[in-house]
């Protein structure tokens, strides 16, 4: 009887310490998947990439590319591997450069339209299938011409009609939910416009707008922002208490190897933007244009630049990424950017590279512990 009594004494004492502790040494159930334990702890992600587009001198080379003008070996790998991830993102910004273009509204008509159809083409991935929502930016390749008019600091030049031409083709890709630039410029503006998905607040904004010949600038300006729209909207995303993080895109970067930059490399309102960023406590501008990849704080905390600039065109990096955020449970942003390192030449598909982790860390406002090094 004594032994029956401490039994069921020990059974009680077990019992409790489970209560007490819920989460200690917690064991997944056999029924219980690995994805499911990953969709209660990430609450939200999105991915994002530019520059895709292969050089001018392999426009023709059917090795490369098709109408598209797109690196069909490094954008499949992308592709694929993103459907890949256990965690589906919610959302696909692509940042810019996804055709040659950079010449005639012809052209970019034909190569924009091209790039649709192969978005499209469940052969070629089945990414559009995927529920993924994809949010299409403009960058200098879509929005301007090159031409040599005798200035040292600049070739490219806005390209009129452009910016119809993209929204003709990349209007589907672009929130019906979102806000737009109004007013007399709202034309020139439609590619730069904010939306809200769960707790995140998001300003796109097409770092090459329109802007008309004038007697001073009778070609036109390279690199122009609707500066005082994103600066108001920037502040609404913040002061809604419903949204937690505010993350800045754009085809541009301010920084490159950590220097500022207001000519061809950067934007002009470079400047006044950033301490507007770091103010408004932003938690990264997200860009491309550069053929490479950098994440740093350029204020040595708070808002991060993080340039995903090598998704298929050639450039200093050695490998082809695309970059995660996740939003877990308790409101941590991970990063993490995954890349294959760059055949020979750079448009070949190279399957014996495995995907590998390029980049990770904590997104935190404080000086970051974990920083990375430019072309490592």
């Amino acid at each position: 009887m004594k032994n029956v009594l401490y039994l069921c004494l020990l059974a009680c004492i077990i019992s409790c310490n489970q209560v007490d502790n819920p989460t200690e040494n917690r064991v997944v159930a056999p029924t219980e998947t690995k994805e499911d334990t990953l969709s209660t702890t990430i609450v939200s992600s999105f991915v994002f990439v530019g520059c895709n587009r292969v050089n001018r001198s392999d426009e023709k080379n059917p090795n490369a590319t098709d109408a598209s003008t797109a690196n069909l070996a490094a954008l499949q790998r992308i592709y694929d591997d993103i459907l890949e991830l256990e965690h589906q993102p919610d959302l696909f910004f692509f940042l810019g450069d996804l055709v040659l273009g950079e010449s005639t509204t012809e052209k970019l008509d034909n190569q924009l339209e091209a790039w649709v159809q192969l978005f499209k083409d469940t052969t070629f991935s089945k990414i559009s299938e995927s529920g993924i929502e994809l949010v299409a930016v403009p960058g200098n390749h879509e929005m301007l011409t090159y031409a040599d008019h005798g200035d040292p600091e600049h070739d490219e030049w806005p390209l009129k009609g452009a910016t119809e031409l993209w929204m003709k083709h990349m209007g589907p890709f672009i929130p019906l939910d979102c806000e737009h630039v109004t007013g007399t410029d709202s034309i020139n503006n439609q590619a730069t416009f904010s939306f809200v998905r769960n707790n995140l607040g998001f300003v796109v904004m097409n770092t090459d707008t329109y802007n008309a010949p004038t007697e001073q600038a009778p070609y036109g300006l390279e690199g122009m922002i609707p500066l005082d729209w994103i600066e108001k909207k920037i502040k609404a995303l913040q002061a809604d208490p419903t949204i937690e993080h505010v993350f800045v895109l754009g085809h541009k970067p301010y920084y490159v190897d950590g220097k500022p930059q207001t000519g061809h490399k950067g934007f002009p309102d470079g400047p006044k933007l950033w301490p507007l960023l770091y103010q408004s406590r932003v938690v990264a501008m997200l860009s491309a244009h550069v053929h490479d990849y950098n994440r740093e704080q350029p204020n040595g905390d708070g808002t991060y630049q993080i340039i995903a600039g090598n998704g298929g065109s050639p450039g200093p990096a050695q490998f082809f990424v695309y970059t995660i955020i996740n939003v877990l449970s308790d409101g941590t942003l991970e990063l993490e950017s995954r890349g294959f390192n760059v055949g020979e030449p750079y448009y070949k598909a190279v399957p014996e590279h495995p995907m590998l982790v390029r980049d990770s860390t904590i997104l935190t406002w404080d000086k970051n512990k974990n920083p990375y090094q430019l072309n490592q």
